[in-house]
């Protein structure tokens, strides 16, 4: 076992990795150590397995494989995240052993995307996933495209049960800025928060106290130079940078998980980095070329924006 693990609180920017198919529609090993070796080359903080990592539609099998790909090729360059949630807590928590004897850094879960469970329900199941790692946990809310919103209650209850060191928060409700408010002034700034809508509410939400970002990689190096000028003050360089990715990432929004997928992983293939663009089937949109050729603009624009 390589452990990616450290003890630093996390920060910084995290992308959330694609992952790369082969032919066969396996994972694609080699485009994945590409993948991970270009993030830290570029500047992340770490590296997450979570939604646009396809992990809903992987399977238990291909998300062990994946999950141990990943913390193997990090090789202890930086943070860990892995995305654990499941139908059942017993699933949750048994994909949570597993990341944290491979390795990672932390754990990440959403709740059942089958069920709207009540506030002392969602609790609970949280509260299994924590009590079964020493690793911390990220409670993400990814109801923007999946599953349904966690109640503030559910956040403070938490953070009241395992503190700051153990319980992270991803919430990605709308509207995102005001709920993150919400939760930062509810737990008089100690909840430590992660922005997670692909870039596109980043400069918003960095002003309400963030700690952290996790984007798709797709845009990682243009999310790494926003990141820098925003903690340098440059609102001039801000702009420049965000304009762009917000436009790209309003385009992946509008088809929900399956838009983020099929131009993150296009800007991948663009890149070199993956050998296609292919995504686990089945999908419910695909990228036209009219959409394209958009993404192509705007990427060009972003790349113009970081030189």
């Amino acid at each position: 076992m390589t452990s990616s693990a450290t003890s630093e609180p996390l920060r910084g920017v995290l992308p959330v990795l694609h992952t790369p198919l082969t032919d066969h529609a396996g994972i694609d090993h080699e485009s994945l150590q590409r993948e991970i070796d270009w993030a830290f080359e570029t500047g992340a903080d770490g590296v997450v397995v979570a939604m646009v990592s396809e992990i809903l539609r992987l399977g238990d099998r291909g998300r062990r494989e994946l999950a141990e790909q990943v913390c193997r090729a990090v090789g202890g360059r930086g943070f860990t995240v892995i995305s654990v949630g499941a139908e059942s807590t017993a699933g949750a928590v048994d994909f949570a052993r597993h990341a944290e004897q491979r390795g990672a850094s932390a754990v990440m879960a959403i709740p059942p995307v089958a069920t709207t469970l009540g506030a002392a329900a969602t609790c609970e199941y949280f509260s299994a996933i924590a009590n079964s790692v020493s690793i911390p946990l990220v409670v993400q809310d990814a109801s923007g495209y999946v599953g349904a919103a966690i109640d503030l209650g559910v956040y403070l209850e938490l953070l009241n049960r395992f503190g700051d060191q153990r319980i992270f928060f991803k919430p990605e409700a709308s509207p995102l800025g005001p709920n993150l408010s919400k939760l930062r002034d509810a737990t008089d700034g100690q909840a430590r928060i992660f922005e997670g809508s692909g870039g596109i509410n980043l400069v918003d939400c960095y002003r309400r106290g963030i700690v952290g970002t996790m984007p798709g990689t797709d845009l990682l190096d243009g999310i790494v130079a926003l990141w820098d000028a925003l903690q340098a003050g440059d609102p001039r360089r801000t702009y420049a940078l965000s304009l762009p990715i917000g436009a790209i990432v309003a385009l992946q929004i509008q088809a929900g998980l399956d838009g983020f997928l099929a131009i993150e992983k296009y800007l991948m293939r663009k890149r070199g980095l993956f050998r296609n663009a292919d995504q686990i089937q089945p999908v419910g949109w695909a990228l036209d070329e009219e959409t394209r050729a958009e993404v192509d603009r705007l990427f060009a624009l972003m790349q113009a924006a970081i030189q």
